[in-house]
């Protein structure tokens, strides 16, 4: 009895040591470049997703330091530089469709990517900073498949 006791135990110890790795490995920083970041705070602003437009998003695509995405009206795209943690944007060209709803997240979105001077992940949430530290957007990583 005792020794299925020991052995119970001990397996019950490698299970739990394995949901405990399973947990830190799903903790781990999201890459900046080559992820969908979601905007999910802008100023003071939290963006509301409109029905029959993109939400507020961008990808920083490596192959040329290529910045795509949406302003959750137009399309934006245009170049990026990094190193390191400096981060900064342009020139950026959006398309011009008249957004009925949804519009006011589109200047702000851009002047925070125009302010940006530096980036943090933490998790899965990218922050945006300008010169002052202060952090003038925030993001979401989400995986499309």
């Amino acid at each position: 009895m005792k020794r299925r006791f020991a052995i119970l135990l001990g397996s019950l110890a490698v299970v739990l040591m394995g949901c405990t790795g399973m947990e830190r490995a799903t903790t781990h920083d999201e890459s900046l470049e080559n992820t969908y970041w979601k905007l999910t705070r802008v100023g003071d602003v939290t963006p509301v997703a409109v029905d029959n437009q993109r939400e507020a998003h961008f990808v920083l695509h490596t192959e040329e330091n290529r910045v795509a995405g949406s302003t959750g009206c137009n399309r934006l795209a245009g170049s990026y530089q990094l190193k390191n943690d400096v981060l900064s944007f342009g020139p950026l060209v959006t398309t011009r469709m008249a957004c009925l709803e949804g519009g006011e997240t589109e200047p702000a979105f851009l002047g925070a990517l125009e302010a940006t001077a530096t980036w943090q992940v933490d998790g899965q949430t990218l922050t945006l900073h300008d010169e002052s530290g202060a952090a003038v957007a925030q993001f979401e990583a989400v995986h499309l498949y």
